[in-house]
């Protein structure tokens, strides 16, 4: 059986996620759930990068730029939402912003009702691509 990759460090954000709409309830802008993650992310020791910027090229040429709402300890894109549920447009555009940056993991959180969701995307894999070290057997 496999593991999970970076468990440990999905558990703290959805922990936090838990605590800031805990705290400001459902309803909101989701700037706001995000402002609040990255406050109290930082206030655990965690490194966050806000609105980080990665080209996008087509056949050599820059075509744009990617910018994802979070990463996490330089590991993970945190993406907040507060949408009715999660639809494979937002899964899509979480494997894109993977395949970009070459982070293995995102983390969906939509802060619409009481209660938190939260959904793992993973960068899929290419025949031969090594598993990440953090991914055990």
């Amino acid at each position: 059986m496999r593991g999970i990759i970076h468990e440990e460090l999905s558990g703290v954000i959805i922990g936090v996620a838990m605590e800031v709409l805990n705290e400001l309830k459902p309803g909101l802008d989701q700037k706001l759930y995000e402002r609040a993650m990255i406050i109290e992310l930082k206030r655990r020791g965690q490194r966050v990068s806000v609105q980080t910027s990665f080209p996008v090229s087509y056949r050599g040429e820059l075509i744009g730029n990617l910018v994802p709402d979070l990463i996490v300890e330089d590991a993970m894109i945190v993406d907040p939402k507060v949408v009715t549920c999660f639809t494979e447009a937002h899964v899509a555009q979480m494997i894109g912003y993977l395949n970009i940056n070459g982070l293995d993991l995102a983390l969906l959180l939509n802060f619409k009702s009481v209660r938190l969701e939260w959904k793992r995307v993973l960068r899929p894999r290419e025949a031969g691509e090594e598993i990440p070290p953090d991914f055990h057997a």
